[in-house]
């Protein structure tokens, strides 16, 4: 079988990943820096993407791109996401601005500490410069100000 047509292999890597990351926090006392890539790879799959659209373009995908982190339908997602160190009363406070504006949606999202995602929220560009662009810290209730991707909001409430 080839590796475009195994079923839901990224999302069998990333459970993978995820348990060796907890294992190595168990163990280490911090986890490895896993949070971009799962967050990148969730926030793809939210969106719509399959696993074969989200690696079609590995190749020329890299952890220091600038700007934006995958493309889908001709829109670039730039995913900002937090998970938190897991010690007792230690919750996220602080959300990693974007440094630029080339992307058209950014995408943040928010874990518990093992990596299961507990929601997810999308702003464009024009309206996340306009509410963070001179702001010096956001936080989470910030980026609560965006749409709901996840989980999934009530098809009668309103954003």
């Amino acid at each position: 079988m080839s590796k475009a047509s195994e079923p839901n292999k990224a999302t069998e890597l990333r459970s993978q990943l995820v348990e060796v990351a907890l294992q190595w926090q168990d163990r280490f006392g911090v986890a490895p820096a896993i949070t971009s890539a799962i967050s990148e790879l969730d926030a793809a799959l939210l969106i719509g993407m399959t696993d074969d659209e989200y690696c079609s373009d590995c190749a020329e995908r890299t952890a220091v791109r600038e700007g934006w982190d995958f493309k889908f339908r001709e829109c670039r997602y730039q995913v900002k996401a937090n998970r938190p160190s897991g010690r007792t009363g230690s919750p996220v406070t602080l959300v990693a601005k974007a440094h630029n504006y080339d992307w058209d949606k950014l995408i943040w999202m928010l874990y518990d500490r093992n990596y299961g995602l507990q929601e997810a929220w999308e702003w464009n560009v024009d309206e996340y410069r306009k509410a963070f662009e001179s702001v010096p810290r956001v936080r989470p209730k910030d980026m609560r100000r965006g749409r709901p991707l996840f989980p999934a909001p009530h098809p009668d409430s309103t954003p």
